[in-house]
């Protein structure tokens, strides 16, 4: 047997595998955010408690998407890129699906009903940087368009500083006009989980900018 067909031996039948399950786990995400906003949004308690049990089954789906990452690179003698970061994008996209359930679940449990303006807010722009990430994601099958992957990691920093701002403000204005300590600390674990999202795409942002460059 020659060296190439012992190569050959080892490259995997579909070398884009991760591909299109890193575009579904990305699809999921914004599908995710997407009902977050519809949520906060909704002044109808029979309509969030529908929505929060489509958050809690569309995060179950990301987590199968992830788990089958980790098999196909458990798998796969060779890599569209390096294994490393295969594994950092695939974990910091769940994290992103997490932490929207996460913060969905504590609206649930805590019988949350008024959804203030910081909310509202830090739910769109972890919508925005949802869209932003999916984008990026799809265009890594061929590194083709480096420009566009690009603009949407600077996008989603943006949104995350955004993020920044809008957390520690709303935190400052609990601690100075909440007076019932149980509902500041309800409303700032929530804000927190929220905010989070966005760092969590900040991380898969990241993530694809060292892609671009090991690849350049």
């Amino acid at each position: 047997m020659s060296l190439n067909s012992i190569f050959q031996y080892f490259v995997p039948k579909d070398r884009k595998v991760f591909f299109p399950l890193f575009e579904q786990a990305a699809n999921n995400v914004v599908a995710i955010a997407t009902i977050l906003v519809e949520t906060v949004n909704s002044n109808n308690p029979a309509t969030r408690d529908d929505l929060y049990k489509q958050i809690d089954k569309l995060e179950n789906v990301g987590d199968e998407l992830t788990h089958q990452i980790y098999i196909e690179l458990g798998k796969n003698f060779i890599t569209p890129f390096d294994r490393e970061d295969i594994h950092a994008l695939a974990t910091a996209i769940d994290d992103v699906a997490d932490n929207i359930q996460g913060a969905a679940n504590r609206m649930n449990l805590y019988s949350i009903d008024d959804f203030t303006v910081p909310i509202k807010k830090l739910a769109d722009l972890i919508l925005q940087a949802s869209i932003d990430m999916e984008k990026a994601v799809r265009e890594l099958k061929d590194l083709k368009n480096v420009r566009n992957i690009a603009d949407s990691c600077i996008r989603i920093n943006s949104v995350e500083n955004q993020a920044d701002y809008v957390f520690d403000r709303a935190v400052a204005d609990l601690f100075l006009y909440e007076k019932d300590a149980i509902k500041l600390i309800k409303y700032k674990e929530i804000l927190a989980t929220l905010e989070n999202a966005t760092d969590m795409c900040e991380d898969a942002a990241n993530v694809m900018e060292t892609i671009l460059v090991k690849n350049a």
